[in-house]
């Protein structure tokens, strides 16, 4: 048996219910392998993910390269997979097994504002897998995001219609959610971010906020919205 702990986490009120969700998504990820597969939670609220069968190693390394390990030790000049745990006054917070900060002055290149405008601009929410660089590690560990993580965000602020961010939800969650209060004409798709956040990518007509009071009572989800620049 293989054991992998990986950097998502298990959050909200039904952490069972996410646990089994995690479960279904992982064994469809994996249905061409020759592997079962069992999910936990550490005391860290990771999830763990027992893998037992002639391709557990084979699935142990994807898991572990698709959706990161949490670290305990954070090197300077080195990248690393996380995710957003907070937003302060003065800097994002991002989980990447330690917690490290973005401070203001790296959240430049996201434009102005403190870090709470900032992550409204970009419809940044808690639990969005991010990539970072370690800048410093002594008493604080200090971090910038990668010039790939700034882009794919750029990307969505300057497109020709506006995204809904969503957490704590699955694919076929928020398709149904959509489908019920009549939008599914108003999307183009659903982006997937991590293994429950995803982005759902609007029609050039469509509003959005509307979409987020559309679907936002039917999901156990926190929302954000990027406001397209080009519409």
């Amino acid at each position: 048996m293989k054991k992998v702990v990986t950097l998502q986490h298990i959050y909200g009120k039904n952490r069972e219910r996410m646990a089994e969700l995690l479960k279904t998504l992982v064994e469809n990820e994996l249905k061409d392998l020759e592997v079962k597969v069992d999910v936990s939670i550490t005391p860290e609220n990771w999830a763990e993910f027992s893998l037992e069968g002639e391709d557990e190693e084979v699935s142990a390394n994807l898991l572990a390269s698709r959706y990161g390990t949490p670290t305990k030790k954070a090197d300077p000049g080195k990248v690393y997979m996380g995710f957003l745990q907070a937003f302060s006054e003065d800097a994002f917070i991002v989980n990447i097994g330690v917690p490290v900060q973005v401070e203001a002055e790296e959240l430049k290149a996201l434009g102005s504002g403190k870090p709470k405008q900032v992550a409204s601009r970009f419809g940044l929410i808690p639990h969005l897998p991010v990539e970072v660089e370690i800048v410093e590690a002594n008493k604080k560990i200090k971090a910038r995001f990668t010039k790939k993580q700034l882009d794919l965000w750029w990307g969505w602020k300057k497109a020709s219609t506006d995204r809904v961010v969503i957490n704590a939800a699955t694919r076929s969650e928020i398709k149904s959610a959509i489908k019920r209060t009549g939008h599914g004409r108003d999307i183009y798709e659903i982006e997937r971010l991590g293994l429950l956040e995803h982005a759902v990518v609007c029609r050039e007509t469509t509003d959005g906020p509307g979409i987020v009071a559309a679907i936002g009572p039917r999901l156990k989800s926190e929302m954000g919205v990027v406001i397209g620049d080009s519409r």
